[in-house]
């Protein structure tokens, strides 16, 4: 099939198998621009359609509503791109135990649709080369359970490992660490951190309501004798949950 789009990649050195020779991972380079409502209502808007801006507005955020009530009852929802189902994840030892939080988890599980898996047989993939250069972020680990599967615990420690993470210059206006939830607000680690350094970040997260995250590094540094000119952003892969209390 003939490709129409093409997604431009980075590859970095997969972490994870050390034992392994030049084993690599690819990253989408697009990946950490996310758009939102307002994007999506503008681009309909720009393909000529006779409703106003705001009221695609109101009608997404009444979906959006509609969508969250929906799998908060316990019923899956499918759109045209994916099919949204709730999960309880955790084992229980005998069938009368009840839930218990800090066993159990809440969670939604996201599956493609048919016309979704179609569409993604007419993109390409451009490989752009290695990213070490550029810096990157491979694990995140909570201090305080020592779990790296994405959950962490709010207000307590974070370890974060890759390369050029360094926040510098330090006190810069605009570079630190952020937590980007799912509307695309950014929580900002305020506190100074317990460990700056090109390969490892320590830091206190900050106060976070439940729901899923986005870590973000902005920084300049480059190495310890050079500074870019321009700020970068560098996020993980992998989404960070913080579970209901």
């Amino acid at each position: 099939m003939a490709k129409e789009t093409f997604w431009k990649v980075w590859l970095t050195p997969n972490r994870l198998t050390k034992d392994i020779e030049n084993d690599y991972i690819a990253e989408v380079s697009t990946a950490g621009t996310t758009i939102h409502n307002k994007d999506i209502a503008s681009r309909i808007v720009a393909e000529r359609s006779e409703l106003r801006l705001e009221t695609i507005l109101s009608i997404l955020a009444a979906r959006d509503e509609i969508v969250r009530k929906t799998l908060l009852q316990g019923t899956a929802v499918q759109d045209g791109c994916a099919r949204m189902a709730p999960r309880v994840s955790g084992s229980w030892l005998g069938p009368s135990r009840a839930f218990d939080p800090q066993t159990h988890k809440l969670g939604v599980d996201m599956s493609l649709t048919a016309d979704m898996r179609a569409a993604l047989e007419t993109v390409g993939v451009e490989i752009l080369g290695e990213k070490e250069a550029a810096g990157y972020i491979s694990l995140v680990t909570d201090i305080a359970t020592g779990k790296t599967d994405g959950a962490i615990t709010t207000d307590e420690d974070i370890l974060v490992a890759g390369d050029k993470i360094k926040i510098a210059p330090e006190g810069e206006s605009g570079l630190g660490v952020f937590f980007v939830d799912a509307a695309g607000a950014e929580h900002p680690v305020t506190r100074k951190l317990a460990e700056n350094l090109p390969k490892k970040l320590i830091f206190r997260a900050p106060a976070l309501a439940a729901g899923s995250y986005t870590l973000k590094v902005v920084t300049r540094f480059s190495n310890s004798k050079v500074m870019v000119q321009d700020p970068r952003a560098i996020t993980y892969a992998l989404p960070l949950t913080v579970a209901a209390e």
